[in-house]
């Protein structure tokens, strides 16, 4: 493809990028945009609103910056989607009382260190300058919930009590990961010098003291007026819809969908089961079966993670050329295991450089040394390629095509999270998963999404549970045997995503409502080429859509049906 001119439209585009990294330093890290690293954002109410009227200025900026060709119109189309949502997020007070188990301030402020590099002494000696920015932006960070507080808008009592933990785990000098990770500091591989070393343990001491402050906060101010009800009202979970798929859904007629799709992945499991072990063979009895498949384990996490290479290596090199077009760059995915213990698996793209290039990373909690492959394979074409690491990694690749916002700084969970399951459920289809064990790992993966749908939306919008699961309203307590029926997981992972759904109204569904939407997507693309007389290019369609980046799904509808 040869190079796009650059116009008008993606100067401002870039110039919104830039100052954003400015004002954040998190999501320039994020997005490996170098000279912000040894800082930290503005968290308080006054830092949320400079980042709001950046938002307003682009957005005032594009009015004026008529589009010079088809990309623009993308760009146009998705900036003000994007741009318009978060400051609609703002007005309403959602940025300001943003508390939960996953994805607030309290848990970005830490994650950000795991993404910073830690080979020379100057790269240790900007993670010392980071830490010593902790104790102001939690600070700030608590100016804003209190500001919230006073508005009436206190995250639900169970999230609070759940962060108070997680911020005493931070703020404990033993089991801190600000004293492990300082204390494991090797700067070209030898012991950091005086000098640097007591910078690591101060700012690392600053740090715990200042997660340790955000604790009193969440305790002594927050939790006293902290609801106990977990649902969002109609009009807040509409929003938040709107937000992480891009789109506008009914969203009571997708709550009888998920319904319908749960019953129908159920009865595909079954017919697996069957597969494996038998007619009539319970779902449950045939994973415990396949759990017990020594053939299928691998034993600690030095083959775990060779495993995800091996797998992913296998992916890349089938794929290339024959279904997808990836670029030699995207083509390097590093497998590792996440110096976290949580148990989440997760993907964290390229710099804009490929410097460092996109990342899977599994998060394995303490003890837990064995791993089936069945349950995972199909989470390695999730994170990696076809799923994530393709979708972003081309993305950032389009030098020639994009912008520096399409192509590192938009993200619509829809898009990429409904892609990941799009990724999945056509990697079977390719012939990928054709192992019953396999498959049913894939199936296991696709009825959690679909029980999330009906959990989030049922809860939230305060929905009539089926008789099955106890009638009347959706409820926390109903949702607990719901959710544990239909995943095939450990307890506590368990109880932590029913956390994390609670508190994070609407994300959770944006995973399978956006494979949904992809699907549509390209059956609609299908249906159009086939009533022109042609034969449906499924590889181009895929080239076509990745090219756009990351925008909204509405957007991507609209654009490709251009």
């Amino acid at each position: 493809m040869s190079a796009r001119a650059s116009t008008p439209t993606d100067a401002v585009a870039d110039a919104y990028v830039e100052r954003l990294a400015a004002l954040d330093p998190l999501t320039a890290t994020e997005l490996g945009l170098p000279g912000h690293d040894h800082e930290l954002p503005d968290l308080s109410p006054d830092g949320i609103a400079a980042q709001t009227e950046l938002h307003r200025e682009t957005v005032r900026r594009l009015s004026h910056t008529p589009p010079v060709d088809d990309v623009d119109v993308v760009t146009h189309a998705a900036m003000r989607e994007r741009l318009g949502l978060l400051i609609e997020l703002a007005e309403a007070g959602e940025l300001q009382r943003e508390l939960n188990v996953i994805a607030s301030p309290l848990q970005s402020v830490r994650e950000v260190f795991d993404l910073m590099p830690t080979d020379t002494a100057e790269d240790w000696a900007t993670i010392a300058a980071r830490l010593a920015a902790v104790p102001a932006a939690l600070e700030g960070y608590a100016t804003s919930l209190r500001a919230a507080r006073r508005a009436g808008h206190v995250a639900p009592l169970r999230q609070v009590r759940a962060c108070l933990h997680q911020a005493e785990e931070l703020a404990d000098a033993d089991s801190s990961f600000f004293t492990a990770f300082t204390t494991q500091a090797r700067p070209d591989g030898n012991v950091p010098p005086p000098s640097l070393a007591a910078d690591l343990a101060r700012g690392a001491a600053d740090a715990r003291q200042a997660y340790a402050d955000l604790a009193c906060v969440l305790s002594e101010e927050l939790a006293p007026d902290a609801p106990r009800q977990d649902a969002a009202d109609r009009e807040r979970y509409e929003l938040w819809s709107r937000y992480f798929l891009g789109a506008v859904v009914d969203l009571d007629e997708t709550y009888e969908w998920g319904l319908a799709e749960l019953e129908r992945i159920v009865a595909e499991q079954q017919q697996v089961a069957d597969d494996l072990y038998g007619s009539g063979t319970d779902i449950t009895e045939a994973m415990a079966r396949l759990d017990q498949d020594r053939s299928r384990m691998l034993h600690g996490t030095d083959a775990l993670r060779a495993w995800m290479q091996t797998t992913s290596d296998e992916a890349v090199a089938a794929l290339a050329g024959t279904r997808f077009d990836i670029p030699d760059p995207v083509r390097r995915l590093e497998c590792r295991i996440a110096p976290t213990q949580t148990g989440g698996i997760y993907y964290t793209g390229p710099s804009a450089d490929f410097s460092r290039p996109g990342r899977m990373w599994w998060s394995v909690p303490p003890g837990v040394t064995e791993f089936a492959t069945w349950r995972e394979k199909t989470t390695v074409y999730h994170e990696g390629v076809p799923g994530h690491h393709l979708q972003v990694g081309q993305t950032v690749y389009r030098s020639e095509l994009l912008n520096l916002w399409r192509r590192l700084a938009s993200w619509v969970s829809g898009h990429g999270e409904g892609w990941a399951l799009y990724a999945e459920r056509l990697m079977a289809d390719l012939g990928f998963l054709d192992d019953p064990g396999d498959r049913m790992g894939m199936l296991d993966g696709q009825r959690l999404r679909a029980a999330r749908v009906v959990l989030d939306i049922g809860v939230h919008l305060g929905k009539p549970a089926p008789q099955q699961w106890g009638g009347g309203i959706w409820d926390a307590d109903k949702a607990w045997p719901f959710l544990a029926a239909n995943a095939n997981m450990a307890e506590g992972f368990l109880r932590f995503e029913l956390d994390r759904y609670l508190g994070w109204p609407g994300q959770a569904p944006s995973y399978k409502i956006g494979q949904r939407l992809w699907e549509e997507i390209r059956d609609s693309a299908r249906a159009d080429a086939e009533s022109r007389g042609e034969t449906f290019d499924l590889k181009a369609f895929h080239r076509r859509a990745l090219d756009l980046g990351s925008v909204g799904l509405d957007v991507l509808r609209q654009a490709l049906a251009g």
